[in-house]
């Protein structure tokens, strides 16, 4: 395979962002795009002039029949992403998935099994786990350099109440849910694949705001082994984007703070930024997707397995919040 072929469906703001991505890429070769907005396609072909002449289609079946691809990135409503996954998988093809994956953990297991059946790669855009910071903090956790976990925080908070007023993501049919099924996603995700824990007992409170899809939430989740940790998810906020990590072990603690990483590697010890040059080179999911499809890493930066933990631990969120009680999971 000189290169690969990709089938871009869903090519609105975050759509783009991954076309950009595997157009810098070398061994990357963008051979059809999809969206049902003619306005997404047109914006995407005046902004790549590379793409002027690449066939675009309303109907991503359609698209399967007419375009030798050998891969696909799904950047559509959350509610769509199971149907197109499969249907990808059947014709051959490997599919790097936006997140949150898919609709549900019981669709996520049947994804993942159908990838493994039709020997394709199958993983999430959780573009996290291609950043330096956050794959130093995972490397510094599974080294025991922190000793035992035993206390987490992560915090996000975003103007997205606001922002998304009126779109799909707000739409609970079409995104399945809220903030915390949307960018709060990335803050499950993180932490699971950072610690490698594994949640035991959930409780959430969570508030709509006025909305048919969760806004806020306070999540606390006990692993097993005893860590405790905190999620607090913030659609409502007035601000941009904020995000905080303070994962505290026994031995020491690393602080994520909006982009900067500190570490406290003793009792008496200040926490100390880690400069960049000691971070490891920072990536994105495309570059890390070609690399697998071309035999070039041997496994996804975000496996689909990723995906699947991430459901599970939102579905119980949800019903812990709908139930007003904690739930063993």
């Amino acid at each position: 395979m000189s290169k690969v072929r990709f089938l871009m469906i869903g090519i609105g703001g975050m759509g783009r962002v991954h076309v950009e991505n595997l157009l810098n890429v070398q061994d990357a070769e963008i051979v059809g795009l999809v969206d049902t907005s003619d306005a997404s396609i047109e914006a995407t072909k005046s902004k790549f002039a590379s793409l002027a002449e690449v066939p675009s289609f309303s109907d991503y079946l359609q698209a399967l029949n007419d375009v030798e691809a050998d891969a696909a990135v799904i950047v559509t409503p959350h509610s769509q992403h199971f149907e197109q996954g499969m249907a990808c998988l059947s014709r051959g093809l490997h599919v790097l998935m936006e997140k949150p994956f898919v609709s549900g953990s019981e669709n996520a297991k049947k994804l993942i099994a159908h990838a493994n059946e039709q020997d394709r790669h199958l993983a999430v855009s959780y573009q996290r786990h291609t950043q330096g910071q956050y794959m130093y903090l995972r490397n510094l956790i599974q080294s025991g350099a922190l000793g035992t976990i035993r206390f987490i925080t992560a915090y996000q908070a975003q103007r997205w109440l606001e922002g998304c007023r009126g779109t799909w993501r707000q739409n609970k049919a079409l995104s399945c849910g809220g903030q915390l099924n949307d960018s709060g996603s990335h803050l499950l995700d993180v932490i699971l694949w950072s610690t490698g824990l594994q949640p035991k007992e959930v409780q959430a409170y969570i508030d709509n705001r006025g909305t048919e899809v969760d806004i806020d939430t306070a999540l606390s989740v006990r692993f097993e082994g005893g860590c405790i940790c905190t999620f607090n998810v913030v659609g409502s906020a007035n601000i941009g984007w904020w995000e905080d990590v303070s994962v505290h072990g026994d031995k020491g603690s690393a602080l994520y703070r909006n982009g900067k990483l500190f570490v406290s590697r003793g009792a008496h010890e200040a926490p100390v930024e880690v400069p960049e040059s000691e971070l490891p080179i920072s990536s994105n999911p495309d570059i890390n997707f070609v690399d697998l499809i071309l035999g070039r890493v041997d496994q996804a930066a975000a496996p689909a397995e990723c995906g699947y933990r991430v459901a599970r631990l939102t579905e119980v969120a949800w019903q812990s919040a709908e139930s007003g009680k904690s739930i063993q999971f």
